[in-house]
């Protein structure tokens, strides 16, 4: 009997045998995908916000301009288009040392006053004019008056009924205040 050769004896044999296989089938490479012959649709727009309420000091003013005048019974400023369209009126009776704030159109009683310090709620009533006008009379020396005239930017007339006038804080209605002090 023939003695059987160990696994060393065959160990170069399978190494060799093994280097004998072939390198492995290559897969094609993937072809790409067809581009779309349209472009893609733009994304959808994004929902309307919700309306902000912006500022009253951030709003733009109210058209028009300041003007003065000296009157018999004391000054006015008028802001508007012109002084016969006014929109806001302040006037100063000397005699009495009062001054009326004027808001021209119609609206309920009452007019509240923003300025750059706070907001201020003044009575007022109806004026009996051919235009509807609402009336608030303060006395000279009202601190409120000093806010108007010293307010930074711009002052806001309120009315209930009426638009909110934004008016430009110059130096006409500080001068009617100072006319009724002095």
């Amino acid at each position: 009997m023939r003695p059987i050769p160990s696994f060393a004896a065959f160990a170069p044999s399978l190494a060799l045998l093994a280097s004998c296989v072939g390198p492995a089938p290559q897969r094609p490479a993937p072809t790409p995908a067809p581009q779309p012959t349209r472009p893609a649709p733009p994304p959808p727009a994004p929902a309307p916000a919700a309306p902000t309420t912006v500022e009253w000091q951030y709003r733009p003013a109210t058209p028009g301009n300041w003007s003065y005048r000296a009157e018999a019974a004391g000054s006015a400023a008028f802001y508007g288009p012109t002084a016969a369209d006014a929109r806001l009126t302040l006037r100063c009776d000397r005699a009495s040392r009062r001054i009326s704030l004027i808001r021209a159109g119609g609206g309920q009683t009452g007019i509240i006053v923003r300025t750059s310090y706070g907001a201020t709620s003044w009575p007022a009533t109806p004026s009996a004019g051919a235009t509807p006008q609402i009336v608030a009379v303060r006395a000279a020396s009202d601190p409120v008056l000093d806010q108007i005239a010293y307010s930074r930017g711009k002052i806001a007339v309120e009315t209930v009924g009426a638009e909110t006038l934004i008016i430009p804080a110059w130096a006409e209605a500080a001068r009617v205040i100072e006319d009724c002090r002095g």
